[in-house]
C-alpha cells in the first residue's frame, strides 16, 4: 500500500502554465519531481514562493553544505522524516560525510564555526526567533558575517515551512529513509 498525501498530488499535465515551467525547472535540478513540489503545487504561489527561496539560497554565500547541514538540523528538531531523506541526500550530493549529517541532526559539528551556527539555527527553531545579541555575537566570534546571520535566520525559515508542509500534509517520502536522532530542546 502506497502512501498518499492530504491532499493530492498535482501531476503535470493538469498543472498551469507557471507551475509547468516550475515542475520543469525542478525536474532538471533534481532529475525527477520529488513528491513534496506535487503537492505544493496545490497552490501555485506557495510553489514559486519555495522553489524561489531553494533557488536563492542555493546561491547564497552559506554554500550547499552547510546549507543542508541547516536543513538536516532543523528537520530533525521538527521531526520532518521527508526533509530529513531529502536533505541528508542533497548534502552527500554537496560532498558533507554521513558522519557529518548525523551530527548535523543534534546541531553539532566537529568544526567549531559550523557548530556554532548550527546551534544558533536550533535556537532560532526551539526559541521561535527570539534569540538575543549575545547569541548574534557568538556567531561574530566566530567570524561569521552578517550575510551569514541573516541567510542563517531565512533559510532557517524557509526550511521549517517545508517541514510543515511534509509533516502536516503527509507527504509520502521519495528519497532514501533516514532515522530521527532524539534532541532535547535547549531553553536559554
Amino acid at each position: 500500500m502506497s502512501i498518499v498525501p492530504t491532499v493530492p498530488f498535482v501531476e503535470r499535465d493538469a498543472a498551469p502554465g507557471p507551475v509547468i515551467d516550475q515542475f520543469d525547472q525542478i525536474h532538471s535540478a533534481f532529475g525527477a519531481l520529488p513528491a513534496m513540489f506535487r503537492v505544493v503545487a496545490n497552490s501555485p504561489a506557495a510553489l514559486e514562493s519555495m522553489w524561489g527561496s531553494f533557488r536563492a539560497y542555493g546561491a547564497g554565500a552559506l554554500g550547499p553544505a552547510l546549507s543542508e547541514q541547516i536543513a538536516v538540523a532543523v528537520a530533525n528538531r521538527n521531526a520532518c522524516e521527508y526533509c530529513l531523506a531529502a536533505h541528508t541526500a542533497l548534502g552527500r550530493k554537496a560532498g558533507v560525510s554521513g558522519a557529518a549529517l548525523e551530527a548535523a541532526q543534534s546541531g553539532e559539528s566537529d568544526d567549531p564555526a559550523t557548530a556554532a551556527l548550527l546551534a544558533f539555527a536550533l535556537k532560532v527553531v526551539d526559541q521561535r526567533g527570539q534569540v538575543t545579541a549575545a547569541d548574534v555575537e557568538v556567531l561574530r566570534d566566530h567570524d561569521w558575517s552578517d550575510e551569514h546571520i541573516v541567510e542563517t535566520i531565512g533559510q532557517v525559515a524557509h526550511n521549517v515551512f517545508t517541514n510543515y508542509i511534509n509533516v502536516a500534509l503527509a507527504v509520502p517520502v521519495d528519497f532514501p529513509a533516514v532515522s530521527l536522532r532524539r534532541a532535547t530542546v535547549r531553553q536559554g
